[in-house]
């Protein structure tokens, strides 16, 4: 070989090394995160496994709270499964955004239909600019509390729960050590709209996520009321976005433990589409830049789950431009292998999630072969969705909330641009739909 032979090969010979290094480097990656996150899962399924349940005779008064701002799908189901609680004393505290609002209507058939006598319904006083109005609506509720409740439980408008709920809640807090209780929401897989499986998918690890860092869910949550006061928690809602996340780190600093309860874990069954998930997602993942306690390991985690499949898909894409096909097939092999697994992994917590639901007495989600023909296509879509969110949540100083637009200039300036009561025409057309 000549001289000049061999300088016209050797940036061909370096430009296909570096593309083997590069696909090897991949590959071995995306399986490695295969197995941390099989690793990362089966903790969550021997944590469920090996948990029990305390018995607790002696159960303090305490206070369901729910704030609402707009008629969620299963608003009605939510609030007669609060007043139907097996707990010898509690009220349920209701804050409503303003008696225009569809709530409002939908809370008072339910009161008439029930003739439930501990049931308070307010309407919010103060808007506050400098936070959530659903921040605004928790400081109301908790500070009209009397002395008597010893408990704060926290519920949203999607959590429809089980009769034992509130008790399983409450009583892990009688361990001195223990400052909050907390489950999560589990979004069933059959749903319509490819949003809803999207979310599905993403939830999952977020579920697994918020156990493994103690991140606690305001959707069930229940709180010592002495922890509130020690902790200042009111205090720090007032200038907050978030309600539940910022708690970790509060309560950390008191030494006060975050418990996980898998009886609190719930089921959602609403919808949502992609149009409606990515303003969604944005908002959970602002609120996690901005108060998650583990925002850098959250980074290395969408890098994992995010970056490497979709650099192997562009690397896949660009090989067949240049007929390499040896690598392609390595990288299609890989990335098929990831995803399969993937699947067998979603499938398997969705099998023990359900033994869950099964002792909670409600319907269990019989998934399909289509479902989980949809699954394998829904799995590279949620890593696109979630990249997409992540990206435009680094860069966004404003977001909109039940069409409430706030203004995030740091950590501790929270601005509500302009009140508005919420409307009947706010509402989605489809009955299901998430607000």
């Amino acid at each position: 070989m000549t001289n000049s032979n061999f300088f016209l090969l050797s940036p061909l010979l370096s430009g296909n090394l570096i593309m083997s290094d590069l696909t090897k480097f991949l590959s071995e990656s995306l399986m490695v995160w295969l197995i941390i996150q099989v690793g990362l899962t089966l903790i969550f399924f021997w944590y469920l496994e090996t948990y029990k349940q305390p018995s607790n005779s002696q159960l303090p008064k305490t206070a369901v709270i729910l704030c609402l701002r707009g008629a969620d799908p299963f608003l009605p189901h939510c609030v007669r499964s609060l007043l139907n609680q097996n707990y010898p004393e509690y009220d349920l505290k209701l804050i409503i955004d303003s008696r225009e609002d569809p709530a409002f209507k939908i809370v008072q058939e339910v009161i008439n239909e029930t003739g439930a006598k501990n049931i308070q319904v307010s309407i919010l006083k103060t808007v506050r600019h400098n936070c959530s109005l659903k921040c605004s609506a928790l400081i109301q509720g908790v500070s009209d509390l009397d002395e008597s409740y010893q408990v704060v439980a926290l519920v949203d408008a999607d959590t429809i729960v089980h009769s034992n709920w509130l008790k399983e809640l409450v009583s892990p807090l009688m361990d001195g050590t223990t400052g909050v209780t907390t489950g999560n929401r589990w979004y069933v897989p059959t749903g319509k709209y490819w949003g809803s499986l999207v979310r599905y998918t993403g939830n999952i690890s977020t579920v697994i996520q918020m156990f493994l860092f103690q991140i606690p869910w305001g959707g069930s949550l229940a709180i010592k009321k002495s922890v509130i006061q020690e902790t200042q928690l009111i205090e720090k809602w007032e200038q907050v976005l978030s309600d539940d996340i910022p708690m970790h780190k509060i309560l950390q600093k008191q030494g006060w433990k975050i418990k996980f309860i898998p009886s609190a874990l719930i089921i959602n069954r609403e919808e949502i589409n992609l149009s409606e998930l990515l303003p969604s997602l944005q908002r959970l993942i602002l609120c996690s830049r901005l108060y998650h306690p583990k925002w850098l390991a959250l980074i290395c985690e969408a890098v994992s789950s995010i970056v490497f499949p979709g650099l192997i898909i562009l690397l896949t894409l660009g090989m067949l431009l240049v007929t390499e096909g040896e690598k392609v097939l390595s990288l299609v092999q890989s990335y098929s292998l990831y995803t399969l697994g993937l699947l067998l992994l979603i499938l398997v917590t969705q099998r023990r999630i359900e033994k869950i639901v099964y002792q909670q007495e409600q319907p269990i989600t019989e998934i399909s072969l289509t479902t989980i023909i949809k699954m394998l296509i829904a799995i590279p879509l949620t890593q696109l969705v979630y990249g997409l969110a992540i990206l435009s949540s680094i860069s966004t100083s404003t977001l909109t909330w039940r069409g409430i637009t706030y203004k995030i200039n740091d950590k501790g300036n929270i601005n509500l641009v302009a009140y508005h009561p919420y409307q009947w025409l706010d509402q989605p057309t489809d009955p299901k739909m998430s607000l």
